[in-house]
Formats: structure tokens, sequence, C-alpha cells
């Protein structure tokens, strides 16, 4: 007789905190400023986080050893474009949609992923700090149960 294993389909952990950050600034001039207000030490991913052929997101990471905290800082929308066909009045014109890593908060620039120990993680000093980065327009708390795509945040 053999034994069935079954998977349940969900491996999303909760015990991180998200941030979106509103922005125009680009993803290394974020990093550059986390690393100086922060005294962090974010460095570029050597790949791209891809989840999917036409789906490849730029992040930053930074493991913090002395708070055992691991950062991540991760755009929200796709270096690469999607050709998007049309069978429409313009069908002959080329279109091309950026696809986003959580769609449903398309307006957000970019997250932060801190993970670590949430009763250590001051989340209002946190974002409080990132407000003092010259051109972030605004940073808040994500909650993570309101998201449909958090499985997209499995890094």
């Amino acid at each position: 007789m053999s034994a069935v294993y079954k998977i349940k389909d969900d491996f999303f952990d909760e015990s991180f905190l998200l941030v979106a950050l509103h922005s125009t600034l680009e993803d290394y001039a974020i990093a550059y400023g986390l690393n100086r207000i922060l005294n962090s030490n974010f460095k570029r991913g050597k790949a791209d986080f891809d989840l999917s052929e036409n789906r490849s997101f730029p992040y930053y990471d930074w493991e913090d050893e002395l708070n055992y905290r691991y950062w991540v800082l991760v755009s929200n929308q796709s270096a690469k474009k999607e050709l998007v066909t049309n069978n429409d009045l313009f069908q002959y014109e080329t279109t091309y949609s950026t696809p986003r890593l959580i769609p449903e908060l398309k307006e957000v620039d970019y997250f932060l992923k801190i993970e670590g120990d949430e009763d250590t993680v001051d989340s209002s000093k946190i974002i409080k700090t990132l407000l003092g980065i010259p051109k972030i327009m605004a940073a808040y708390e994500v909650d993570i149960n309101k998201l449909k795509s958090r499985n997209n945040l499995i890094f």
C-alpha cells in the first residue's frame, strides 16, 4: 500500500512587513537612499525576480545580521514589456503593457519587504524614516491578508 501525500497549495508565510512606496526615483536611487538613511547595505540581485516569461522584476536585498532581518526592495513594475494584440480599430498599432508584481496595487511603485520577528519590527518608525528620503512621496504598510496575489511575494 502506497502513502498519499497532500500538498497545501498556499505556501504563504505571513511573518513579514510589507511597505508600499510611491516615488519617481529609479530603483538604484531608492536603494542608495535606503543605504544612506538606514545604514544598510542593499545590493542588486544578480538576476531579476522572474514570475513568468514576460514578468521580471528588479530587486535589491540586504541581510541585517545584527537584527536578524532580511530586507528586499522590489519594483512593482516589470522590467519587460508585454506585447498586447488588439482586435479593434488600432489592431495594427504596437501596444505594450507593463505587468505588475501586485496587480491590485498598480499605483505603487516599489515594495519594501522586511522578513523577521514581527514583534521587533517597528513599522511606524521605519515608515517615518523612509519618508525622510527625498522624492519618496508616500510610504505605508500594506495588509498582506487582503492581497489576492500575495504568493507573488515569495522570493
